[in-house]
């Protein structure tokens, strides 16, 4: 069984309480309970017509029995007007229940994609947590194990609760029809219940396992998908194959195994049911021949102990979805476990509040407590500066920069460079607030007047104008402007086969890994901050198009931090800052006023 299932404990069902008081708090939350307390009448409504139904088919049974012609016809009509008020009340009860499950499905998805889309959550969550094992397939998680909760929490619910009305209303019918038939229906479900548990207990391992697997395979299939054409090039269809192949057995294996499960407890569920059908008969049958009921009676103790065993044998009759219930909370318990751990991971700290001049517990900065950070990152409108930072592999605890301080001034140009790209790598990462391991200060403007340039181009799904244009400046940035940026690095047959600034495409189809890059460029143009951080922005472009881009930078007095080569023209820059194997580090200044910005390690 996964480990992940051992989080089924006490913590996860009070965060399953917890989330049912959040939703019924929240701004939809006096919507449901109107829905809910529909439910609750309409299922008043269903049990009071059974109930009502039970006697309406003794009489007309027994109509039949007597040969009564006027009493046979009268109680068709009443069997039909009750069949015609069930059938409706059914119907919109089904409507209210999918109304209200819908309802709290897009409540909970939008809170948790909020909450895994806050900067950085999702990152650590899966660069983190998931190599370490602790979760996966968060995506399917929020997808769809959040409409599996909803939908069979409000199910289960509803099921328990028409149990409950089920037994208070034919308690007392099968009473007065028989206390003998009464006791026998309740020691037969209460047997049933606690032998279906018993065979059935490993059910929810499985099925929790299963959803992992289905989870793992379909990934793979979206990954063909996704690069079919990189795959195609480097002929890797064998390896893909074997891959996914033994996915598919895995998932085949795990689902032998619940099959095997769904079989042995099928034997015991299946007897169970159809038991039921005759047991009433057994009973009442003998009181019939006696002459101490009529006919009707015995048809009338079939419907209500077929409703009364119903109620008792929840357990029975649901458990195989009991045991998917249970391993999704287990799973998005799991879920949401980790994304606390992920948010209340320190992301920054420091002495002084940027835009208050006050304390980092400054509330209007903060939107959750923040615990101290090894690496402290503070923001500083205009600096750009490491106080002895040291950063570690989070692997085996390496030294990758040691004791770093520097200073780099608002349009410094700077080149890093090393023998290994892991202090580089670490040094980006970190000034991102992305690295957590390791000590000292990060001083930096705030995430508005810095941006970052990774090695890769990424270009998200959307129109031109959404890749070019910070969220929410869609209509502040005027489409001139746009075009100006596009033409100063030569794109605009790229806003051309766009099919202009709004048209949806694929960008990884139409653009080349270089005019990707280029776009990237533009956006930050477009956005001009204070600083860019440029992680070997020549790997996609060519020597020129890298002269060509740092030109255009310093023409716009955007200063910026180029992790490059050794062999990098040092035109272009004002200081270079090298790094050892070792994490040392020597500053070179070009210009003789930024030698006092650092404070050399030996080397």
């Amino acid at each position: 069984m996964s480990s992940e299932f051992s989080q089924i404990n006490r913590l996860t069902w009070l965060r399953f309480v917890r989330g049912i008081k959040s939703f019924v708090s929240s701004e939809v939350g006096r919507k449901a309970v109107m829905l809910f307390v529909g439910l609750i009448l309409f299922l008043l409504a269903i049990n009071g017509l059974n109930v009502l139904n039970s006697y309406v088919g003794r009489d007309f049974m027994t109509a039949i029995a007597e040969r009564n012609r006027e009493g046979f016809v009268w109680m068709a009509v009443v069997y039909l007007g009750v069949l015609a008020g069930s059938t409706l009340v059914a119907v919109y009860y089904r409507f209210t229940e999918e109304r209200l499950g819908l309802l709290w499905r897009e409540w909970l998805t939008r809170r948790l994609v909020n909450v895994y889309l806050e900067h950085p959550t999702y990152y650590r969550l899966n660069d983190r947590l998931i190599a370490n094992g602790e979760i996966a397939n968060p995506d399917q998680r929020i997808a769809d194990d959040v409409k599996a909760f909803t939908v069979t929490t409000l199910s289960f619910t509803l099921i328990l609760l028409n149990s409950a009305f089920t037994v208070v209303a034919f308690s007392g019918v099968m009473w007065s029809i028989s206390p003998l038939l009464f006791g026998v229906a309740v020691l037969y479900a209460l047997a049933g219940s606690f032998l279906t548990i018993k065979f059935g207990y490993s059910l929810v391992g499985l099925n929790y396992t299963q959803l992992d697997k289905e989870a793992n395979f379909r990934a793979d299939l979206i990954h063909v998908r996704e690069n079919a054409e990189s795959i195609a090039l480097l002929r890797r269809e064998g390896r893909l194959r074997a891959r996914i192949l033994r996915h598919l057995d895995e998932l085949i294996a795990n689902f032998y195994r619940i099959v095997v499960v769904h079989r042995n407890l099928g034997f015991f569920t299946t007897g169970y049911n159809y038991l039921t059908q005759i047991i009433p008969a057994l009973i009442v049958a003998p009181l019939y021949i006696r002459g101490d009921v009529e006919f009707g009676v015995i048809t009338q103790a079939a419907m209500a102990f077929a409703h009364l065993i119903g109620a008792f044998s929840v357990i029975v009759t649901n458990f195989q979805s009991i045991s998917s219930f249970a391993a999704v909370i287990a799973r998005l318990g799991s879920l949401a476990e980790a994304i606390e751990q992920a948010r209340n991971t320190p992301v920054s700290t420091g002495e002084v509040c940027a835009h208050h001049r006050r304390t980092a517990e400054c509330l209007l900065c903060i939107e959750r407590p923040v615990a101290p950070a090894a690496i402290e990152v503070c923001e500083n409108d205009g600096l750009l500066a490491y106080e002895h930072l040291t950063l570690r592999s989070p692997e085996d605890g390496r030294i990758v920069v040691k004791d770093l301080s520097v200073s780099v001034p608002p349009g410094t140009r700077l080149l890093v460079y090393g023998e290994d790209d892991t202090a580089r790598v670490a040094l980006f990462k970190a000034t991102a607030g992305l690295w957590e391991v390791g000590e000292g200060r990060i001083i930096r403007p705030d995430l508005g007047q810095i941006m970052f340039l990774p090695e890769r181009p990424y270009l998200p799904p959307g129109t031109l104008r959404e890749i070019l244009v910070r969220t929410g400046q869609e209509f502040v940035v005027d489409d001139a402007r746009i075009r100006t940026v596009l033409r100063t690095l030569d794109l605009e047959p790229v806003l051309a086969r766009a099919g202009g600034l709004d048209t949806e495409q694929d960008w990884d189809s139409i653009l080349s890994l270089a005019e990707q890059q280029l776009v990237a460029v533009s956006r930050l143009l477009l956005a001009s901050p204070k600083y860019a951080f440029l992680d070997r922005i020549d790997t996609a472009l060519s020597t020129e198009q890298v002269g060509k881009v740092l030109d255009i930078l310093n023409a716009n007095r955007i200063g910026y931090v180029n992790l490059g080569e050794a062999h990098d023209g040092l035109d272009y820059y004002d200081a270079v800052l090298e790094f050892t194997a070792s994490g040392d580090w020597t500053w070179k200044a070009l210009r003789p006023e930024l030698e006092m910005h650092s404070e050399n390690s030996a080397v």
